[in-house]
């Protein structure tokens, strides 16, 4: 079941299908996947209540790289009132914070669940040194040479 609804009925309503489609060890982590993007749907919505300024661009520029910020200035505010890095600045300058409202709304079992979906298994690209039955010195050594 998808717990974070789409706030648009036609959404829920292609999600819930989409899932029911899904062979069933896929449906879980879709179920989160879709609870996550509508949940994070509807924090980038509420940057409207916060009614930004004018003002609220210019600051918003003033951190990004300089020729995307010159781009962004020529075509202004109106432009890029609804652009998702915009609406999380407005929203997190207004101490409303995207993972603790997604968190929220799913719950912590279910975010915990999809952020550990998301995370690659940890491999062990090199051999710790003492460990080491290779032939070659560690790679992160200071006199990397092969052994003899």
């Amino acid at each position: 079941m998808i717990k974070v609804k789409h706030p648009l009925a036609d959404c829920n309503q292609i999600q819930e299908a989409t899932i029911k489609q899904l062979p069933q060890e896929q449906q879980h982590f879709n179920e989160l996947q879709y609870s996550y993007g509508n949940a994070a749907y509807r924090y980038h919505q509420l940057a409207e209540q916060h009614e930004p300024t004018d003002q609220d661009f210019k600051e918003w520029l003033d951190g990004l790289p300089e020729n995307i910020r010159k781009d962004m200035e020529a075509k202004g505010f109106e432009s890029y009132r609804n652009v998702l890095g915009f609406s999380r600045y407005v929203n997190e300058k207004n101490d409303l914070g995207m993972e603790e409202y997604v968190r929220e709304l799913m719950g912590q079992e279910e975010y915990t669940a999809y952020k550990n979906m998301l995370e690659p298994k940890a491999t062990n690209a090199y051999p710790k040194e003492e460990d080491s039955n290779s032939e070659f010195d560690s790679p992160n050594s200071d006199n990397a040479e092969y052994k003899t």
